[in-house]
């Protein structure tokens, strides 16, 4: 087995072992169901109230899963001296920051599709609930949001020294990507040329990774009309059969970036010992 498989394997069992994973199951398990229960329109399809709530619930509670889990993961070997030993065998960094996105992503996937057949198993046996091509859609978006996130985890986890500290940074960037980002971006456009704003618009959603999926998945489920004429007309380009692999791009392109600057830093202070 390589080294980053087995960074991956051994990531893989402590974070099924870890009680703050199988908590965020419960959690999330237990709104997906409880959604479908309230929800008594039978089959939702497309962009909807109900499907704008789940959208919701996803948007809150799956980035600070992921920000949490991977930066405790990246701490704790600092904090308990296991990077120490670690760095004394011939293991890269890069080996290590890749194999632990690998086995926390597969962890956290577990979680995601954990929640989602929980609940088409209950919206199954109760007659109601998402279409599948919507559903389909629902479970990309929560995936998308989950990978995004966790290679920003990757690069709070490399900056702070200890759990605690990674805890605060991860909160303070979960709150300014989902809860302040509206009034934040309302604020900036609002000091700005018109002119200077719908470039500004576009280089700042691409910034925010929970903000590109989510106007992503809303234009995927037929709800761009929503977002006002301006905004569709340049959100269009998701519609297109350059969409899906432009979104996977950028994807990439930013987990890449993440993990790129995560190892700088850690070879850094490796060669300062």
């Amino acid at each position: 087995m390589s080294e980053m498989g087995y960074v991956a394997v051994r990531e893989m069992k402590i974070g099924f072992r870890n009680p703050w994973a199988y908590s965020f199951m419960a959690l999330f398990a237990m709104f997906m169901v409880s959604l479908l229960i309230i929800n008594s329109q039978g089959y939702v399809s497309g962009y909807s109230g109900t499907s704008g709530t789940m959208l919701n619930l996803a948007l809150y509670l799956l980035p600070l899963m992921a920000l949490m889990l991977g930066s405790f993961s990246l701490t704790a070997e600092k904090e308990e001296g296991n990077w120490e030993l670690l760095s004394t065998y011939p293991l890269g960094t890069w080996s290590l920051l890749a194999g632990k996105y690998i086995g926390l992503s597969i962890v956290l996937l577990s979680i995601v599709s954990f929640g989602f057949g929980l609940s088409g198993a209950a919206s199954w046996l109760s007659g109601s609930g998402f279409d599948f091509l919507t559903y389909q859609q629902l479970l990309v978006f929560s995936i998308g949001l989950s990978l995004f996130f966790l290679g920003l985890a990757m690069l709070i986890g490399t900056i702070a020294r200890n759990r605690w500290q990674a805890l605060t940074i991860a909160v303070g960037v979960w709150f300014f990507a989902i809860i302040a980002w509206p009034s934040i971006l309302i604020a900036l456009l609002g000091m700005m040329p018109y002119p200077w704003i719908k470039p500004a618009v576009t280089t700042l959603t691409f910034l925010n990774p929970a903000e590109l999926t989510r106007l992503f998945t809303v234009v995927k489920l037929g709800g761009g009309s929503t977002l006002g004429p301006e905004y569709y007309n340049w959100m269009v380009w998701i519609r297109s059969n350059w969409g899906t692999p432009v979104f996977i791009g950028v994807m990439l392109l930013w987990i890449g970036t993440m993990l790129a600057i995560s190892f700088g830093l850690w070879e850094r202070g490796r060669s300062r010992g």
